[in-house]
């Protein structure tokens, strides 16, 4: 790993750190076309009612939803369902290769995407199985198959890993983080990139296929839908691009289990003003088994980390029931048990690319301090195609203990990179420009800091510790209850041994930043007197330097 060879990688505690900024290599293209569905990767290798597109997701810590799709999905002027019960959904499994001999049945269903506009093409999916397999042990190697034995369709053996479980002072070896994904070349490159890094879990912060840059005949997607199509009455999808991804992703999906969000290219609005159906049928989440009564909002654990998923496109009003919901979810929090906090949806709330600028403003001012008041570590967001890392900020302002917001939004999807700043001349929005598809607008002018009474900053935000307009995917490895290695890898940096992007260790200070109680209000932590490092005794920063490299060889020589 980088993280023992490099002289030093640097902590949060040494920062907030100088704004660093590094530009589009225009070597690269800014981006590339979709893959054909006639693709190897996309195309449907089944016959019959064999099972295809296999995915895993976490349920409990002892239980593991398995989901797949069966049949074929119709697409034309006039489709009629099929019977989801026609095709029965099994999980066998055990503990040893050959042996299965656990089995769970499940559910399964079928959804249709209608469009009440002559001439639009309508869809109606294969079925689609939901099955929950439970009683699982910990960190132990399980084979299964899954399919209806009754019609001897069952899929080959499979296998997956179980995760540590929560207090059990361990965590997932590498948890990676990937947005905006879509199916390009480029969308290839990084799951092949992610694949080799040998994640135990995937989180997916939204904007999944991409399959609403189409018209419902197909054909060739588009970069800027309304540039392409400006006549098309409606926001077209081609609806067999989800089934072209779920294949694209089992190779993956299949032995790791990817926990989603949703994002605005999920919305697909359709007949009857119905809308996410796409998203809400064909993955399985943990919305029940963490309280909340939406798939667009839950949370799980994964050993010592705890993680909440969000919704930006419904109700996030601190009148509503996914605040209602957040609020419970994080007073339920065990730090003892579940040290690590870590957060995610899809468009950021701290932003310094043009692109989606301030355009979720109304949702931090709900939010926001409730995720500062509880402490949490680390926040992940999309919807801006690059890659952004902050220093620890609150309400615009260096906090030492607020989280760390990152922007993975750099999958390699079809709508290309973005490469403008706002801070740069001609590139600051306009306060009519990156309206929300879902919400208010609430954009503002800074009220305090170096920028006080601008929209726009001149010159990189001191909250935006280092960005680049690059395609990539990012690993987090827990070392322990406090320290924990960020590593972002662009793609372009695939064959290179040892490389990466950017690179960080997030320390959590638990004594130092208390987290909210009864009778205990959190105030903002002082701000700093600038944006270079704080500490003035380089000593001590000598010995967190040391500390660093020696946790990092320990994490080296754990894997060997």
């Amino acid at each position: 790993m980088a993280a023992a060879s490099s002289p030093h990688v640097p902590t949060t505690l040494e920062g907030p750190f100088e704004p660093v900024t590094r530009r589009f290599d225009p070597s690269l293209r800014r981006g590339s076309d979709d893959l054909p569905m006639d693709h190897p990767r996309l195309r449907k290798n089944v016959t019959s009612n064999f099972p295809e597109q296999i995915a895993l997701a976490l349920s409990t810590p002892t239980s593991m939803w398995v989901s797949w799709v069966t049949g074929d999905g119709q697409i034309g002027l006039n489709v009629t369902p099929v019977d989801p019960t026609a095709v029965a959904s099994e999980v066998w499994y055990g503990k040893e290769s050959g042996k299965h001999s656990e089995k769970r049945s499940g559910v399964s269903v079928v959804y249709s995407q209608l469009y009440p506009f002559e001439g639009l093409w309508n869809y109606t999916s294969g079925i689609i199985h939901h099955v929950r397999i439970d009683g699982l042990e910990p960190e132990t190697k399980y084979y299964y198959k899954c399919g209806d034995s009754s019609l001897a369709a069952m899929s080959d053996e499979l296998v997956f890993e179980t995760l540590p479980l929560p207090g059990s002072g361990k965590y997932p070896s590498r948890i990676a983080f990937v947005g905006d994904l879509g199916l390009t070349s480029n969308s290839t490159t990084t799951i092949d990139h992610l694949i080799t890094n040998d994640p135990a879990i995937v989180l997916m912060v939204g904007d999944l296929t991409y399959a609403n840059q189409y018209l419902t005949t197909g054909g060739k997607g588009a970069s800027c839908y309304s540039c392409e199509f400006p006549d098309s009455p409606t926001r077209e999808t081609y609806q067999p691009r989800w089934d072209g991804w779920g294949r694209f992703m089992q190779p993956l999906t299949s032995r790791v289990p990817m926990m989603v969000i949703e994002g605005n290219h999920e919305i697909e609005p359709q007949a009857d003003n119905i809308t996410f159906l796409s998203y809400t049928t064909r993955f399985s989440v943990p919305s029940k088994e963490s309280g909340s009564d939406s798939n667009f909002y839950y949370s799980f654990d994964a050993g010592g980390l705890h993680f909440i998923m969000l919704g930006a496109y419904v109700d996030y009003n601190q009148t509503g029931a996914q605040y209602q919901w957040l609020e419970k979810d994080l007073r339920n929090v065990d730090r003892n048990t579940t040290p690590w906090l870590v957060v995610a949806w899809h468009p950021p709330w701290y932003n310094s690319y043009s692109s989606h600028y301030q355009e979720f403003e109304c949702m931090r001012l709900q939010m926001e301090t409730l995720l500062y008041q509880y402490r949490v570590d680390i926040v992940f967001s999309g919807h801006v195609h690059a890659y952004e890392r902050m220093n620890r900020v609150y309400n615009y302002t260096l906090d030492s203990c607020g989280p760390v917001y990152i922007t993975i939004g750099d999958g390699g999807n079809i709508e290309k990179v973005d490469i403008d700043h706002a801070d740069e001349d001609g590139k600051c929005p306009s306060a009519t420009d990156n309206t929300p598809e879902f919400g208010g607008v609430c954009h503002m002018n800074f009220t305090s800091g170096p920028e006080k009474g601008k929209f726009c900053w001149d010159r990189q935000p001191e909250w935006s510790a280092y960005r680049e307009s690059s395609f990539g995917h990012g690993i987090l490895e827990v070392v322990n209850s406090t320290y924990a290695l960020w590593t972002w890898h662009r793609n372009q940096d695939m064959y290179q041994e040892h490389s990466h992007g950017d690179q960080i260790y997030v320390v959590r200070q638990p004594e130092l930043c208390p987290i909210a109680s009864k009778g205990n209000k959190v105030l903002p932590a002082p701000p700093p007197s600038s944006v270079a490092a704080t500490f003035t005794d380089r000593s001590i920063l000598a010995i967190f330097s040391a500390v660093a490299l020696v946790v990092a060889v320990a994490l080296q020589a754990s894997r060997t």
